[in-house]
């Protein structure tokens, strides 16, 4: 990803960077992209009424780190609390999908796939967290 380029590009950041912001931006990013296609693998189950919680967790998971990356993306003005709580929340929503992904990770490898994906967001998402003093 660009994340690191195009941040120390910023007029307000003039080259200093969170690194660990800028991982947790990527890991946002990513595990959205593997919840979406974990969604669509899972309609695509024959038993998919039995996966209807993991494909809604799945969805709400990319929304929410989509919406995280977006934000933490933003480097004009600050609302340093209300970042830190989104953050936050994404990682509680990776850790949900996790548990729920890991269900289905024995029968499904897109599940498995998306399980350590939300696992690895919500851990650089904690990280992010604390590095935030609002």
């Amino acid at each position: 990803m660009h994340a690191r380029e195009m941040i120390t590009t910023h007029p307000d950041v003039r080259g200093s960077t969170n690194e660990t912001m800028v991982r947790c931006i990527e890991e946002c990013y990513g595990c959205a992209q593997s919840c979406i296609a974990c969604a669509d693998a899972c309609l695509a189950e024959k038993m998919v009424e039995t996966l209807r919680q993991c494909i809604r967790l799945d969805l709400d998971c990319a929304d929410i780190c989509a919406a995280t990356g977006a934000m933490a993306s933003r480097r004009t003005g600050s609302n340093q609390a209300l970042l830190k709580r989104m953050i936050e929340t994404c990682a509680e929503a990776c850790r949900l999908c996790a548990e729920e992904c890991a269900r289905h990770a024995g029968e499904h490898e897109h599940c498995r796939i998306c399980a350590e994906a939300c696992r690895s967001c919500e851990q650089v998402c904690r990280e992010a967290a604390r590095s935030i003093n609002p």
